[in-house]
């Protein structure tokens, strides 16, 4: 096993440790009813993802260390790590229902699941409470600890506002396309995306090992254009990724969304291909999703995404390439590589 699949099987052999915790806690008067429950709510939705998140806080850490991490640092980190992706089921559980999507990695959404339905939005917070008490029994007495739960708490409100714009540009977009522009597109993908996504996970790291947030802004600002050429990933693929792949059905075009791909559109089509997309743009019915599909290839949406993906690359690069630090450097280069040319 390389390094890299040692370090996932031991972040995963924490994940039944933490759930133990939780299902035992000696301030709730559990019944085995509530146990089953909540057993259920956290395998379904927690440790089925790629686990980039939680895996970049302890491949941050051992970058910032030098070295191996001691078994308490590889703890801590696990921890921490398992925190953000707590907080990941939660964001997707809700989220899914808002955008009344039909399939996440690979299967059936939650609130889709047979008698589960809203009850999904009350899962979905009690995913979120849980980051909170884990937080708790384990960094409470730490230096850090207040700051750790303040940047936790600011990110989540970030991500919240973010999904907050993207659902009322989306309402504004079905009375006038024109509403979707890339300044608009990029507030939503940086509240909504970046924070949680990339800055986040290296930014609990630099915490976890003594580090001061304020010596780190321009890295910040790479990780947020890394979040956005992200999210940009994930708009292509929802519309020309394999679902097989990619463990999903994208949505984007029957849910009105404000996408990249839409905004590119609008930008290269002349009024009559205009006229198509606003007519078929939003509907659910096959035929009028073929449509924009169809439009899509027409204009090479396609070709534009390879050109933007590579340029993309190159100036992430760059902009890591400048950084001082070898070590930021190092980290920022890894958390590249792991999302370019990404097929899911």
């Amino acid at each position: 096993m390389d390094e890299l699949g040692e370090t996932r099987s031991r972040f995963l052999a924490l994940y039944d440790h933490l759930k133990h915790d939780l299902m035992h806690d000696a301030d709730i008067e559990f019944t085995e009813e509530m146990r089953l429950r909540v057993e259920e709510i956290l395998d379904y939705n927690v440790p089925r993802g790629k686990l980039n998140r939680g895996l970049a806080v302890i491949e941050t850490c051992k970058a910032l260390k030098g070295d191996e991490l001691s078994e308490e640092q590889f703890f801590l980190a696990s921890v921490l790590g398992w925190c953000l992706e707590w907080l990941k089921a939660c964001l997707l559980v809700l989220d899914d229902i808002m955008d009344n999507s039909q399939t996440r990695r690979g299967r059936i959404c939650w609130y889709r699941r047979p008698k589960v339905g809203l009850n999904a939005i009350n899962h979905g917070i009690l995913l979120k409470t849980h980051t909170h008490r884990i937080f708790r029994r384990y960094f409470r007495e730490k230096p850090y600890y207040l700051e750790l739960t303040e940047l936790c708490d600011e990110v989540g409100y970030q991500t919240s506002l973010g999904q907050m714009l993207d659902l009322v540009i989306t309402h504004e977009g079905k009375n006038d396309l024109s509403k979707y522009t890339m300044q608009v597109y990029r507030r939503i993908v940086i509240y909504k995306t970046s924070y949680y996504s990339f800055y986040l996970p290296v930014a609990c790291a630099l915490l976890l090992s003594g580090e001061e947030l304020g010596k780190y802004n321009g890295i910040k600002e790479i990780l947020i254009e890394m979040g956005v050429y992200f999210q940009v990933q994930d708009d292509y693929l929802d519309c020309f990724g394999d679902p097989e792949v990619a463990g999903k059905i994208g949505t984007d075009i029957e849910d009105y969304k404000c996408s990249w791909l839409i905004i590119q559109a609008l930008k290269l089509a002349d009024d009559d291909k205009k006229q198509i997309l606003y007519e078929n743009y939003g509907k659910s019915d096959p035929i009028s999703v073929k449509k924009v599909k169809n439009l899509y290839q027409e204009l090479d949406i396609q070709g534009i995404f390879s050109k933007y993906e590579a340029e993309s690359y190159e100036k992430l690069l760059a902009a890591i390439e400048a950084q001082s630090s070898s070590v930021m450097q190092e980290i920022l280069k890894a958390l590249l590589e792991k999302i370019y040319q990404r097929k899911k």
